[in-house]
């Protein structure tokens, strides 16, 4: 197929983009490279998939609509997995316009041009955090219409405008929604890529709250691996990807101290109001409907992350701190 994937200088839209590829597919790629963490390791992620025949980037914003119409006329798309997104809870607290924006319009001006063009797969990579206070494990079929931030909340409205596109239109539309992704060449401000750079150098990793909440981390390769195997959905599909396995965060930091052989300093910081305590996801359905099972534990993925800091720790010192 050629697959159109958003934000493929991104963590999860990198990976994704080199799964297609591994497997044979041509993927043509766009990100606009933008600044919300240094955009140095987002060409680094890029220079990765520059080595694959059949990979082309295009540098570009999707809220443009015309930049989003003038490539799908320049190109047959079969399929679109759009994973350019604003990311970052606390972020969205601070400023919300950009993340509508990109998460709400950019994925409208993805959708009429699948409409207008016949391109009837649409893969739409959703979070977590729309389960706020939930019941766990986490169900798809609970509801998610109480987002404690904004980020999810344009995510949710992302979300409900696909099921309008499926609905007027019959576009196959599948939304994984993902549980903490983790691995190499991963965010800078998530809390695993800081834990690992901080304590590495000696300096405090930022803690919010008493260390103790839980989150349902998932390795980047499962992830890119799941949402791959969405592309083969019909309908208007929900589904987790997540490791059904949440654990306590400082047994993270501790997993991290071991591979690194250094203590953490910890700086404790009081728990932020849009963050939860725990995350746990059903995948009963990626089970059933993908024939998905994650396969990275969470002491393996540590030590694969860590191995991969260390083999590029001057160039990820190098970088501009994240927030």
């Amino acid at each position: 197929m050629k697959v159109l994937v958003t934000g493929v200088a991104g963590f999860i839209g990198s990976k994704v983009a080199e799964g297609l590829l591994k497997r044979g597919d041509s993927v043509v790629g766009i990100d606009d490279l933008n600044d919300y963490y240094d955009p140095r390791l987002k060409r680094w992620r890029l220079k990765q998939l520059e080595g694959f025949q059949g990979f082309t980037f295009v540098e570009g914003d999707i809220v443009n609509y015309d930049t989003v119409k003038s490539l799908f006329e320049a190109h047959n798309f079969d399929a679109c997995i759009n994973l350019a997104a604003r990311a970052g809870v606390r972020y969205s607290v601070k400023d919300p316009w950009v993340y509508l924006d990109t998460n709400v319009k950019g994925t409208i001006n993805l959708l009429e041009c699948c409409k207008d063009r016949g391109v009837n797969r649409f893969v739409l990579a959703s979070t977590s955090s729309l389960y706020g206070f939930n019941e766990m494990p986490f169900s798809e079929s609970q509801r998610t219409d109480t987002p404690l931030a904004p980020y999810g909340a344009t995510k949710k409205a992302a979300e409900a405008v696909c099921y309008s596109y499926h609905y007027l239109y019959g576009l196959d539309i599948i939304i994984p929604r993902y549980f903490t992704v983790y691995g190499p060449a991963g965010r800078p401000d998530m809390s695993i890529f800081k834990f690992i750079k901080n304590i590495d150098r000696g300096k405090p990793i930022p803690v919010f709250g008493d260390g103790k909440q839980k989150r349902d981390f998932t390795y980047i390769d499962d992830i890119a691996d799941g949402t791959i195997r969405c592309l083969d959905q019909k309908g208007y599909e929900i589904i987790n990807l997540g490791n059904d396995n949440s654990v306590v965060l400082m047994y993270v930091i501790n997993l991290i101290e071991e591979a690194l052989g250094k203590k953490a300093q910890i700086n404790w910081l009081e728990r932020h109001p849009a963050d939860v305590e725990a995350t746990w996801a059903d995948i009963t359905k990626a089970r059933t409907l993908l024939g998905w099972e994650p396969k990275v534990r969470i002491e393996e993925g540590i030590k694969r992350t860590v191995n991969w800091y260390k083999e590029n720790r001057d160039f990820l010192i190098s970088l501009k701190e994240a927030e």
